[in-house]
């Protein structure tokens, strides 16, 4: 029977150790031969792209590494715009003439698709309901609109007054807020308005959005996405179910809208008072809640709309630069972490007293200090002051008045 000695044993491992070495020697040569073949071929790359030859090293950016945006045009880095309504539309050159501010530094044009009267603004592809009901007018077509607004190299933005919609609330009173006879309800304008609760009238409002999104609006602005502020609030009956507060019905609309919208490439924003921010104001607005599924954040700063004593402003029309600052202020508290860009629109028309350029200019200013995405002005006849449209860095932030304790 053969044996193993103490010397057949230190020969085999002699044997593997001396093995394992040989193949430690052709992996080093392997890797240092890999080496050297790189090191040529980037040698030659970059001869080859300093003396400008096609014998350089083309580098193919992956594509997962590069950030795709699911919109599918960019927003200006700082919007400047203006307003623009469906009758204005109607005008011959009107548009023209709007674009022309371009050279003054516009950018960014928005226009209503569903009013505060409930017109529909177009009859090309408007839901079925809008066309039913009379409500869909043709003051524009929105394919023609959007080739045009876009040659101009002009972002264009969709505006949809939601709840107020006394046309879709007469003719659907299903739809609509009712009082506690069961008629409906009006504002002390005497106005009807659909309910916030009303999925019916969820859809309805985003059917109208979804056509001027596929037209190629780049975002969709809902205004009036709220409950009442004015009128008998104490008569008022929702009918149907409604178990959830009003500040997440609001935001679960805007939610809905999202998630229709965003697969077609384009934005969505919501105007909201500009004292929302500042305190719960009964109607459903909470910026922090409507930040986290909308893209953009539209609060309504006209100091006009500030009663004396607002932020310890004796009179915040007269001052509308600290005005505009203050509120600023509590929205980026509000929003702050979020995902939603705050772009104020400021007010560029007179209420209350004449407002001259210097005083839409301040305006501009508070803004810019605050850092936001941009600005718009509003004016219901369409007068702007082409001059506060420019481009510039921001200025430092007003002297603000100090809070009394």
């Amino acid at each position: 029977m053969a044996t193993t000695t103490n010397t057949d044993v230190a020969e085999l491992r002699r044997q593997k150790r001396e093995a394992r070495q040989r193949q430690v020697r052709r992996r080093r040569l392997s890797a240092l031969a890999v080496l050297g073949v790189l090191g040529i071929t980037a040698v030659f790359g970059i001869g080859g792209l300093l003396l400008g030859g096609s014998s350089g090293v083309t580098l193919t950016p992956v594509a997962s590494a590069a950030p795709v945006s699911p919109f599918r045009t960019a927003s200006p880095a700082e919007i400047r715009g203006i307003h623009l309504t469906g009758p204005l539309m109607t005008l011959t050159g009107k548009l023209d003439s709007y674009l022309a501010l371009k050279k003054d530094g516009l950018n960014t044009i928005e226009l209503d698709l569903k009013d505060e009267s409930g017109n529909v603004t177009f009859t090309k592809d408007a839901p079925a309901v809008a066309l039913e009901d009379g409500a869909a007018v043709r003051y524009f077509d929105p394919n023609e609109v959007v080739a045009k607004v876009h040659k101009a190299g002009v972002y264009l933005i969709g505006r949809v007054v939601s709840f107020e919609d006394p046309i879709t609330a007469r003719a659907h009173p299903d739809m609509a807020i009712r009082q506690s006879d069961g008629s409906l309800w009006h504002t002390n304008a005497g106005l009807a308005w659909l309910n916030p609760y009303s999925t019916s009238a969820w859809k309805y409002n985003v059917d109208v959005a979804v056509a001027a999104a596929k037209a190629g609006f780049d975002e969709i602005q809902f205004d009036y996405v709220r409950f009442p502020s004015d009128g008998d609030l104490s008569v008022i009956r929702y009918p149907g179910k409604h178990a959830q507060p009003m500040d997440e019905t609001v935001a679960a609309f805007l939610a809905y809208a999202a998630k229709r919208l965003h697969p077609l490439g384009v934005r969505v924003s919501a105007d909201v008072f500009g004292l929302s921010a500042t305190r719960d104001l009964g109607i459903g607005q909470h910026p922090g809640q409507i930040g986290e599924v909308v893209d953009a954040v539209y609060p309504m700063t006209y100091p006009s709309h500030y009663n004396a004593g607002e932020y310890n402003l004796p009179d915040p029309n007269a001052e509308p630069g600290p005005t505009v600052s203050h509120s600023l202020t509590d929205f980026q508290t509000q929003l702050a972490g979020g995902r939603a860009v705050i772009i104020p629109w400021l007010q560029d028309f007179s209420l209350g007293r004449t407002y001259r350029p210097a005083d839409v200019a301040a305006q501009v200013a508070a803004a810019r200090a605050h850092h936001t995405g941009g600005f718009m002005l509003w004016n219901a006849a369409g007068v702007y002051t082409p001059r506060v449209l420019k481009s510039g860095p921001p200025p430092p932030l007003p002297p603000l008045p100090a809070p009394q304790l």
